[in-house]
């Protein structure tokens, strides 16, 4: 992705993302999430860890309909993350628990990834962040996601 295409990438909240992704992840197609959620009618019900409220995302979806359609369909970019949200979010769009670095000036996620979850990351990380190889060589392996500056 170019720094032009980046900045025109629709931003959501780390919270909206991991909603979205956690819709996907019960298998809901784009546009299932999209008229689903719009509709605020039949609402899942989360019994995760993160308990997530899907009427707090119809609730964006009815204040900003287009914002929301753009980023269900032609992806999105993270606002802001932290490295707890950045470890959730890998744990619910990819369905694994990445290991998480809170050490002091270290802190930072561990994760095996893909390429093709590699690029997704990529995609949807804000600004401040790095995905850092873990090991040489390879299409898929450990990679470290951490902030650019410390």
């Amino acid at each position: 992705m170019t720094d032009k295409e980046a900045n025109q990438r629709i931003k959501l909240s780390q919270w909206d993302a991991l909603q979205v992704e956690s819709l996907r992840g019960l298998g809901w197609s784009n546009e299932e999430i999209i008229e689903r959620i719009e509709r605020g009618a039949e609402l899942p019900k989360d019994e995760s860890v993160f308990q997530f409220n899907y009427e707090d995302l119809a609730a964006f979806a009815k204040q900003e309909p287009g914002l929301f359609r753009a980023a269900v369909r032609e992806g999105y970019q993270i606002k802001y993350n932290t490295v707890r949200g950045i470890r959730s979010w890998i744990w619910v769009a990819f369905g694994y628990e990445p290991q998480l670095v809170l050490d002091e000036g270290q802190e930072a996620v561990l994760a095996e990834l893909t390429p093709a979850q590699l690029e997704r990351l990529r995609d949807v990380l804000s600004y401040g962040w790095r995905i850092v190889p873990e090991a040489e060589g390879g299409a898929s392996g450990p990679y470290r996601i951490e902030p650019i500056q410390r």
